[in-house]
């Protein structure tokens, strides 16, 4: 009777001793991912304890956990995520991928009388092709056969092209300003004030960029433009 308690006792301070192991805190290091780039910012809390901590410009953060508690990951540009630490992680780094949010872009209203069209009035046909005015320059140069002769030897027809391109550019430069604005240059992607015009130009010269802009894919076109600011940092700092 006596061996049975000692055996009951030693398996009760046995199961203490466990239950104390494991629910032991402990500092673990981790990384935040948004595909694979690295994330500045985002705000990590421990739901159990309530601390805090904020991943740096490596995406790199520490916090105190116990195996069992629940991390929430959150920032402005992405969806929300949670976290339950096992035992495992109490011995590695953890790292954890989020997703960006899916934001519809809004349109930019140049007519507000949207009901007043040409199509409307009956000056053109509905479904006629609208073409901007660089786009009807070059069409008029080119609309007989003697014409484009006249105007390709001229070179007309040459600067004509140039002038749709640098509309073009002008399209894309609108659409950045309407996406970012300069706070999210000189904070998030650390692009010094006076080089904002010119990474500007460096990124709507990046053909996978422009797509993004005239697709309305602002999550990509937020995931390359970080991309894109690494590199013209590495150039303005060869520039020294």
């Amino acid at each position: 009777m006596k061996t049975n308690k000692i055996l009951l006792l030693l398996l009760f301070l046995t199961a203490e001793i466990a239950f104390c192991q494991t629910s032991v805190s402990k500092e673990i290091f981790g990384q935040v991912l948004e595909q694979s780039t690295t994330i500045e910012g985002v705000n990590i809390i421990n739901n159990t304890t309530q601390i805090t901590a904020v991943s740096d410009a490596n995406g790199m953060f520490s916090i105190v956990v116990k195996e069992g508690d629940v991390l929430v990951f959150s920032a402005v540009n992405l969806e929300p995520f949670k976290y339950r630490i096992t035992a495992g992680d109490l011995s590695k780094n953890l790292v954890v991928k989020m997703t960006a949010k899916e934001i519809e872009l809004k349109e930019v209203v140049v007519n507000e009388n949207s009901d007043i069209t040409a199509e409307n009035l009956g000056i053109i046909p509905y479904g006629q092709k609208k073409y901007t005015p660089a786009e009807r320059k070059l069409y008029t140069a080119n609309s007989t056969s003697v014409d484009k002769l006249l105007n390709t030897i001229s070179g007309r027809t040459a600067m004509l092209k140039k002038e749709m391109k640098v509309e073009e550019k002008e399209t894309l430069f609108r659409k950045m300003e309407y996406l970012f604005d300069e706070n999210y240059y000189t904070e998030r992607l650390k692009i010094p004030a006076e080089d904002i015009k010119g990474f500007q130009l460096y990124c709507i010269e990046n053909s996978e960029f422009a797509v993004s802009l005239n697709t309305k894919n602002k999550t990509m076109s937020m995931f390359l433009i970080t991309d894109l600011a690494r590199k013209y940092l590495i150039i303005l700092e060869n520039e020294k």
